[in-house]
Order: C-alpha cells, then structure tokens, then sequence
C-alpha cells in the first residue's frame, strides 16, 4: 500500500471513529451500567445485555443472535469476567457480521459498462445527498458518470439532483415534472451507451402508500432500462436513515419486498446513538450494507467494512 493510501485509509478511519462516537458512547453508558456491580458473566447480565442491544436498534432476531454465540463462549470457557465482556461481544458481533453476504471492496463491477445503479428509499433518507457522494467518488476515481432524475413526482427531488450534478460536475438527464419515470430512465441510459460512461445512477420516487404501484413502477423502469442494457440495473440501491433505528427496519421490509434490493446504504449515522441498526439490518436481511454516511463532507460515505465498522464501535474501551 502507498504512503499516499495509507494516510487515506488513516483518515477514512478516523472519520468513522468520529462518526460513531454517539453510537459508542450511548452503548458504553448501556453497558456499564448493567454490569455495574457484576464480577462475572451470568444470566441477570445476559438479560440486561440483551436489553441495551435491543435499545440500541440492533434488533430483536439479531440481538438473539449475539446472546446465543456469548452464552456458548461462557459455557465453553466456564468462567468469563464482566472485564472482558467489551472484547467478546466485539468479537462474535464481528464475526456475525463476517457471516453475512458482503459487498467486498470494490465500488462496482468493471466488466458491466455502463454500470447502472437504480438507488430507491423514502424522501427524506438521504438519498439525493448520496447519489451526489457517490458521483463525486466516482468521478474522483476517472470514472465518466451520467445521473437521472427518474423522481418526476417532486419538483424538488429534481432541483436538488441538478444541484448536485453541477457541484460534482457530471451530466444528469431530466424531463418535465410529472413525466414518465421509464422514460428518463431510458434515455440516461441511451445517454450513457452513446457517451462511453462508465456508471449511471438513477433516483426514483419514494412513495411507500401504495407497494404495489411502487413495485409495478420500479419494474417498469427495469424494463425499459433493458431495451439498451439487457442485465441493467446492476445495482439496486435502497437507502436507509440509520437515525430511524427501527422505522429503517420496516422501510427495508417493504423496499425487499417491491424489487430485487442488492445492496444497502445506510445514512446520518453521525447524528444519532443509533448505529446498532446497521448491524441488525446486515444480520436480518441478508443484503450487503454497501456504504455507510457518517458526515456532511463529500467523502464522508464510506465503503462498509464489518471489522472497522465494529473496531469503531467499541474503540473507548478497547
């Protein structure tokens, strides 16, 4: 690894540390307080942990989970001190999370060209302000990106995509509000193939009232994208606001359930002592957590890693 890299990835760290510096803390304050008192690892502990868990948006199934694999460590190593409780739980949330599908390192496939991201989430997740990011990282990486405003039914979601397309300096495809989704679909991607891109990044509407117009207008725009990229979308990108804690859960729930999701942003983490909702929604569906906003700056998504994202975590008392 270059010198060059090395500060990157330095920094990238220090800025997931700071971004889940609430998170941290606020389970920290959780735990020391349940174990107040306590020498060794017992079942009145195990109930107050699977509490704090449970409080800290990991979830039901997935704080079960996490108990589970530490009542196996206690019977197995037949005593464990509340000291190294911290360094455990570490360990098998790390682990539960290495078991899950990833991502892997890389940003995207290149041997899909254009590659095409079709990004879905409710207004107000974030998902404009990521699609801006992910431009922005793209673009830094020499690659040629081409943006669509397939949100027609928000004059706003519009605007703020062009004002991203400009602060970024790439191309976005837009049509009248209140025109057809498909359409401006398709032709950002015909603009994509006849202008040698290398990504295309679609928004679409967040309406969840109605799952079924939403599933059949996301098929819709998979259809026609496919008239001039038989495999498009290569990514379908659903954005949650990690500040939501639960109401994140039941978005992804009804997001799986309209379209094929593969892959998961999760946004505002630096803003909440929620970030536990990360782990739990990894574990719960079974769908890589791709990226991961921990900032207002450009760079502040990051690629999800599940052994930094955990060291971040747990950093104060490690």
């Amino acid at each position: 690894m270059s010198w060059y890299k090395k500060i990157f990835k330095k920094e990238e760290k220090e800025v997931l540390d700071k971004g889940l510096e609430k998170s941290n803390q606020g389970f920290f304050d959780k735990i020391s307080k349940a174990v107040v008192g306590k020498s060794t690892v017992d079942d009145e502990v195990l109930d107050d942990l699977e509490e704090v868990l449970i409080a800290s948006d990991v979830g039901a199934s997935t704080t079960i989970k996490i108990i589970e694999r530490i009542e196996q460590r206690v019977a197995r190593d037949k005593f464990v001190g509340t000291g190294e409780l911290d360094q455990i739980l570490r360990e098998e949330i790390t682990g539960l999370l290495l078991e899950n599908p990833h991502a892997g390192t890389g940003n995207i496939d290149e041997s899909k060209k254009p590659y095409v991201i079709m990004v879905v989430g409710v207004n107000g997740v974030g998902k404009t302000t990521t699609i801006g990011k992910l431009a922005h990282q793209f673009k830094t990486e020499g690659r040629k990106v081409i943006l669509g405003a397939a949100d027609t039914f928000r004059a706003a979601a519009t605007e703020q995509l062009t004002i991203w397309s400009e602060r970024v300096g790439v191309p976005i495809v837009k049509q009248n509000m209140g025109s057809d989704p498909a359409s401006v679909a398709f032709d950002t991607v015909q603009s994509a193939v006849a202008n040698n891109a290398d990504v295309v990044i679609i928004d679409t509407a967040g309406r969840l009232h109605n799952k079924v117009n939403l599933m059949n207008e996301l098929t819709k725009i998979k259809r026609v994208m496919q008239k001039v990229v038989p495999d498009a979308p290569h990514e379908i990108l659903l954005v949650l606001d990690g500040s939501t804690g639960q109401n994140a859960f039941e978005q992804a729930k009804q997001f799986t359930a309209a379209t094929e999701v593969n892959a998961l942003a999760v946004t505002k983490l630096d803003g909440t002592a929620k970030g536990g909702v990360v782990i739990g929604i990894s574990d719960q569906f079974q769908i890589p957590v791709k990226y991961i906003g921990v900032g207002e700056k450009m760079t502040d998504l990051q690629l999800f890693n599940g052994t930094e994202f955990v060291d971040s975590f747990f950093r104060k008392r490690l």
